[in-house]
């Protein structure tokens, strides 16, 4: 068996599991794909090792695009997405994600993976204390404006490390009272935005290093993309539907668990 298609294999059983977790927690896989996918691509040794990881992160949202229509979808039919907020948030994420899209290019491998590593850490810190204490007050969800200036902040972070949003959108909107299951929708939405901008950053910016021929749209590796949504797409209609047999605590926990444990994986990687 050819090493192209042990590489196609290993990442469509990636995306089997990107894909459940997508729908069950909002992250669009990520947070998950970023990490793994640098190991595989190590082993396989596609390109150079300190290129490893921008193209992960390029694959990663790539592949978001997909996983995030199939788990939004679900989760729009099972009336999650708050389609009078989501439009808001959609825009400031678009904008902060294509900005992105061509900075993250330009940074250092080490540098990516620290603010990869930090941010899942924090993010994580917050998820376990608010499991702790729920909030005794409801917060008003921020004016417009407000509220852009702030998911464009997110939206940029997000496709730098090559996560779909929900590692962040998620704590930003229960931390405005929004429900847990309609915060992973609305997340889940975004995240379509997030890596349709961010991959067109990814492939310009990409575009002088690698060849099509060679397998490449700019810094997106192709048969890589098509491992990971080959089963993704299929997976993450079953974790939107388990979102509803989870008690919101559990959810949390899960998702802070990962959270952790990918962060740990980045820093000794």
């Amino acid at each position: 068996m050819s090493e192209l298609i042990m590489l196609i294999l290993y990442c469509a059983l990636l995306g089997s599991g990107v894909g459940f977790l997508a729908g069950l927690l909002g992250i669009g896989g990520g947070l998950v794909i970023v990490p793994v996918l640098s190991i595989i691509l190590l082993h396989f040794e596609i390109l150079p090792a300190e290129q490893v990881v921008i193209a992960a992160i390029a694959t990663s949202l790539a592949s978001i695009l997909f996983t995030s229509t199939s788990s939004a979808i679900a989760h729009h039919k099972n009336g999650n997405v708050p389609w009078t907020l989501a439009p808001w948030v959609m825009t400031g994420v678009a904008l902060g994600a294509l900005i992105s899209g061509f900075i993250a290019a330009l940074l250092p491998e080490q540098v990516v993976r620290l603010v990869f590593a930090v941010t899942v850490v924090l993010i994580a810190i917050k998820m376990f204390v608010s499991n702790k204490r729920e909030p005794s007050v409801e917060r008003d969800m921020p004016n417009k404006g407000v509220l852009t200036i702030m998911t464009t902040i997110i939206g940029g972070l997000s496709a730098m490390i090559g996560i779909g949003g929900g590692a962040l959108l998620v704590p930003l909107l229960t931390f405005f009272s929004v429900d847990m299951k309609k915060a992973i929708g609305c997340a889940s939405a975004c995240g379509i935005v997030i890596a349709l901008f961010g991959s067109i950053g990814y492939i310009s910016s990409g575009s002088g290093h690698f060849a099509l021929e060679n397998g490449f749209a700019g810094f997106v590796y192709l048969p890589a993309l098509f491992g990971i949504i080959c089963t993704s797409w299929f997976t993450a209609p079953l974790g939107a539907k388990a979102t509803h047999h989870l008690p919101v605590t559990l959810v949390k926990k899960i998702f802070a668990a990962l959270l952790l444990a990918t962060a740990v994986k980045m820093i000794m990687y």
